[in-house]
C-alpha cells in the first residue's frame, strides 16, 4: 500500500487516542525520562494493570536514577520486582542506572545510540523514552505496533524475521507525525492493546478500518504471521523446602545467570539422587522422611518446568549449613524482604 495516507494514519490514531486512550497512567504524571524508562521496562511482556502497583511501589523506593543506582544491593531491587517475572529486566535496570551515574551525570542520555548502549534498552524502548520524555521524533516497534502495521499494510511473514522487521521499522518511521510524539507513541500502544488486539480485534470501531488490508481481505486472523510452532521441552526438578526447629526456611541464592538469576529460592536439584546426596551432606535427618507436596508446573519462554516440592520440618543441620552469600536461614516474616520467584513465593505462603 502506498504511503500517501501516512499523515492521516497518525492523525486518525491521535483523534482516537484523544477520546479513548489512557491519559492517567502513573508514569504520565509527571512524565520524566526515568519514569518513562521504568514503565517501558516493566511493560515488556506484562500488562498495564499488572504493572501499575509494581511501578508505584518501585518509584516510592527509588524515585530517580540516582536513587536506583545507590541501592545498597541487588536484593533491594529484586524484592520490589518479585512476582513481576523476567527478572533480567530488574538486573539490567539497576546496572543501567549505575552506568548513567558513571557516564551521564546521573541522567538518562537523550540520544538513541547512547540509550541502546545501556543494558536492557533496545531500539524500540529507546524510541519510546525519547518520544515520550522529550517529544523527539522517534519510532517504536513493540508487539502492539507490529500487529497494527502488519494488518494495516498486509505484511506477511513472522514479524521477528530480519527482513520483515526492517520493513516494519521503515513503515513505523514513515507514519510518524510532526507533532505530539508523546501522545502518538502512547496512542499506538493503547490502540494495539485495546482495539487491534491479537484475538477478535474490534474492526467496526477501528479508525483505520477503511484502508486496512487485513480487514479488506478478511485476513485479520492470519496477520501477523505467527511464530513457527515449536514444542517446548519438559524439565523436572526437586525443590527442597527445609525448615529448622525455629521454623526458619533455608534459601539458596540462584546463579548470576540463567533462570531466576540472583534471586533467592529453595534449593533445587535435577533428580532424586542429586537431591538425596545434597540433603545427606547438609543434614543429619533422613531424606525419605520428606512430605511430598503437590507438583507445580511453570512455563518459561523456552521450556516447561515441573517442580516436585519436598518438605521437612525441625531439621538438624550439619556444620556445612550456615549463613553465607549463597545459603541462608530466613524467618518467615523476612521473606517479603527478599526477591523470590513467584511460584516459590506462592508455595511458601501460609
Amino acid at each position: 500500500m502506498p504511503l500517501s495516507s501516512s499523515p492521516s494514519f497518525a492523525s486518525r490514531l491521535l483523534t482516537w487516542f484523544d477520546r479513548n486512550g489512557r491519559h492517567d497512567l502513573p508514569w504520565q504524571h509527571p512524565r520524566t525520562p526515568y519514569r518513562v524508562w521504568l514503565s517501558e521496562i516493566m511493560l515488556q511482556q506484562t500488562q498495564v494493570k499488572t504493572v501499575i502497583p509494581y511501578f508505584q511501589r518501585f518509584v516510592a523506593e527509588f524515585p530517580d536514577v540516582a536513587a536506583l543506582a545507590a541501592a545498597a544491593d541487588l536484593d533491594a531491587v529484586l524484592t520490589l520486582w518479585s512476582g513481576l517475572g523476567y527478572y533480567a529486566r530488574a538486573r539490567n535496570l539497576h546496572r543501567a542506572a549505575c552506568l548513567c551515574v558513571e557516564q551521564h551525570a546521573g541522567d538518562l542520555p537523550r540520544d538513541l545510540d547512547a540509550l541502546c548502549a545501556l543494558p536492557g534498552i533496545g531500539r524500540s524502548t529507546a524510541g519510546a523514552i525519547l518520544s515520550q520524555a522529550w517529544g523527539d521524533r522517534c519510532a517504536i516497534l513493540d508487539g502492539n505496533v507490529k500487529r497494527v502495521l502488519t494488518r494495516y499494510h498486509g505484511i506477511e511473514g513472522w514479524p521477528a524475521l530480519p527482513a520483515v522487521e526492517t520493513r516494519l521499522w521503515q513503515l513505523a518511521g514513515q507514519h510518524l507525525p510532526r507533532q505530539r510524539l508523546a501522545d502518538y507513541t502512547q496512542a499506538q500502544m493503547d490502540f494495539g492493546a485495546t482495539l487491534c488486539t491479537r484475538a477478535q480485534p474490534a474492526c467496526v470501531l477501528c479508525p483505520l478500518n477503511h484502508d486496512c488490508v487485513a480487514l479488506r481481505e478478511g485476513r485479520t486472523r492470519e496477520l501477523p504471521t505467527p511464530k513457527p510452532s515449536k514444542t517446548l521441552p519438559q524439565r523436572e526438578a526437586f525443590v527442597l523446602w527445609l525448615e529448622d526447629k525455629d521454623g526458619r526456611i533455608l534459601l539458596q541464592r540462584r546463579p548470576p545467570a540463567g533462570i531466576w538469576a540472583s534471586l533467592w529460592s529453595l534449593p533445587e536439584m535435577e533428580d532424586r539422587v542429586s537431591a538425596t546426596q545434597w540433603f545427606d551432606m547438609h543434614f543429619r535427618n533422613r531424606f525419605d522422611k520428606a512430605e511430598s507436596l503437590a507438583e507445580i508446573q511453570h512455563v518459561f519462554s523456552h521450556f516447561k518446568l515441573r517442580m516436585r516440592p519436598l518438605r521437612w520440618r525441625s531439621l538438624a543441620s550439619r556444620a556445612t549449613v550456615r549463613d553465607n552469600d549463597d545459603l541462608r536461614w530466613v524467618a518467615r516474616d523476612e521473606l517479603n524482604t527478599l526477591g523470590l520467584p513467584a511460584p516459590i513465593r506462592k508455595l511458601l505462603e501460609p
